[in-house]
């Protein structure tokens, strides 16, 4: 299921706030999506779960950032919307 743009929003609000757990929970109802799979990477930064993150930067054609600017990640991802 494509996430609809305010779902993908509340999700990278939740990102900004600190609150993976929430945003976890939005961004893995699209599993498909270029834009929501670097959200979920960006997750997976943040937990810690490094094999995960790189996992979905893959499924999102994204390099993997050797040095994890999770604030950066989501800003990008924000102006890439």
């Amino acid at each position: 299921m494509k996430l609809k743009p305010a779902e993908l929003s509340a999700a990278l609000d939740l990102l900004e706030q600190g609150d993976w757990k929430a945003a976890h929970e939005i961004v893995q109802k699209d599993e498909a999506s270029p834009l929501s799979c670097w959200a979920h990477g960006i997750v997976h930064l943040m937990e810690g779960d490094m094999p995960n993150a790189r996992y979905w930067y893959r499924e999102a054609g994204r390099a993997f950032p050797a040095k994890a600017s999770i604030p950066d990640e989501i800003r990008t991802l924000k102006e890439s919307r």
